[in-house]
């Protein structure tokens, strides 16, 4: 297996280097942790022992070099991410919190990284919807439940 000899960030992609001299690049979308990070927490990483990682302590950031072979860019025009783009006021990390998944997986739907199961978001529109009933009624906190 290739090794990671470097690591740079350009564009809004994160790039490796390899010591067969290959450069692969993803889109920051595709690691939400490192797209919400600033140039100074991006750049404090350190290469596995044995080449094949990267990780940022500072972050609890982990990659492994088979994410860079992975050719799926960002889809932003989904159903999700419009959403988000509708109405940025919404939080990513309240309706995470609230749905009962990680932020990065909810950042991952709204970049277009990975689709939502239809299940999935159905429970994102009910809990869309539960909000928006409990706004509706005068009320200042976000339901505890979602319905059903």
């Amino acid at each position: 297996m290739e090794k990671i000899e470097n690591v740079w960030f350009e564009g809004g992609r994160i790039y490796i280097k390899t010591d067969k001299q290959h450069i692969f690049s993803r889109p920051l979308e595709a690691f939400p942790t490192l797209l919400d990070a600033d140039e100074k927490e991006r750049y404090a990483y350190r290469i596995g022992r044995f080449g094949d990682d990267i990780r940022w302590e500072m972050l609890d950031e982990d990659l492994h070099i088979s994410s860079f072979y992975d050719t799926k860019e960002p889809n932003p025009d989904n159903e999700v991410g419009r959403i988000f783009r509708t109405y940025p006021q919404l939080s990513v990390v309240g309706m995470a919190n609230y749905l009962g998944i990680h932020k990065s997986l909810l950042d991952r739907y709204i970049y277009g990284m990975v689709e939502p199961s239809p299940q999935r978001m159905l429970q994102i529109k009910e809990a869309l919807h539960a909000v928006g009933r409990q706004l509706i009624e005068g009320g200042q906190t976000m339901p505890s439940a979602l319905p059903g």
